[in-house]
């Protein structure tokens, strides 16, 4: 298992490293920059603002700068004090650098004030997408064919298909009009995250549904099921002790993708209810080209994902240690 890790661990550092690579030349790439605007400047202060911020510099020598320990003394004047150099953006140091549009904040604490809120979203929509969707699924495979199966099908279908936005306005016009009992929005609290955590983990509670039912119908029908149950064993204890653990396999290999979309499905529902999570640092560092603060979520999306993806593979060591072994002779 040991070896599995480290090998997984190495892909990761290389995913990063060529994701954070693509993002930085695309963006820069694209016509424009963090400080163009409706009202030009005049070329004198246009001319020094861009050298303040290293903008005149070739693309090789900013992308030098971003990864690597390139000596700038504004930014240690500016966000560390003292007179000696330190590292602008330089990731591999943990420093991402200064916003170019936030200018009294730092790429670092940005992140640091808004994953929170983020991370605590996308906690509470996994428990909706889990407590929804795992009972829903197994009680459908228990009663095959029957009218709740039929029932909680076409509900797994209807959270698939409809977006975030219009899950959104039924829930909005539901609980804040029709019965004021949460916040339309803003971020003050649990109550805030009610709405934005139903509407975000529904979709997913859907697909977990779907998951779970046919894992489990394809578990009950194997014979060691049929030998437990002619055994005498409880049906309460065949299904929790011996069909479940088999049937959330796939649900497992599920969560790794299943939470980094809703991570990154955060960013139109932080949107919608004017939550301060990173989706909405991710947003305006695009729209505002914002290179280092769009830089930074980047990075954070792309660690997470890779992270969550391991944690799975993890997950699966555990429950079944054959799959582990056979993973670690694949690598």
């Amino acid at each position: 298992m040991l070896p599995f890790l480290v090998r997984r661990l190495a892909w990761t550092v290389a995913t990063i490293f060529v994701v954070v690579t693509c993002a930085f030349f695309l963006m820069r790439a694209v016509r424009g920059g963090p400080f163009d605007s409706e009202r030009a400047l005049p070329a004198a202060v246009e001319e020094q603002v861009r050298a303040r911020y290293h903008l005149d510099w070739p693309v090789w020598k900013q992308y030098a700068a971003y990864v690597g320990p390139l000596n700038l003394d504004e930014h240690r004047a500016r966000f560390l004090g003292g007179d000696g150099a330190d590292v602008f953006g330089g990731v591999l140091a943990g420093d991402l650098g200064p916003s170019f549009k936030y200018r009294d904040l730092t790429v670092n604490e940005l992140l640091g004030q808004s994953l929170p809120v983020s991370l605590a979203l996308g906690l509470w929509a996994l428990v909706v997408a889990l407590g929804i969707g795992l009972p829903a699924g197994i009680f459908a495979a228990l009663k095959k064919d029957s009218a709740l199966d039929v029932a909680l099908r076409l509900g797994a279908t209807a959270g698939i298909a409809l977006p975030n936005f219009v899950i959104a306005g039924f829930l909005v016009l539901l609980f804040v009009f029709a019965w004021p009992l949460f916040p339309v929005a803003g971020y003050g609290g649990a109550r805030a995250l009610v709405l934005p955590a139903f509407v975000l983990g529904l979709p997913f509670a859907a697909y977990v549904a779907r998951l779970s039912r046919t894992a489990m119908i394809e578990v009950l029908a194997q014979d060691w099921i049929r030998t437990a149950r002619a055994k005498g064993l409880p049906e309460r204890t065949v299904i929790l002790r011996h069909a479940l653990p088999s049937a959330l396999l796939p649900v497992i290999s599920f969560l790794g993708p299943a939470a980094a979309g809703i991570l990154t499905g955060s960013l139109v529902v932080e949107r919608l209810f004017a939550i301060p999570g990173t989706g909405s640092h991710f947003v305006n560092g695009a729209l505002n080209r914002d290179y280092t603060l769009a830089m930074g979520v980047t990075i954070l999306y792309t660690a997470l994902v890779s992270l969550l993806n391991l944690a799975v593979d993890v997950a699966y060591g555990w429950i079944d240690p054959r799959l582990a072994a056979g993973r670690s002779a694949n690598q």
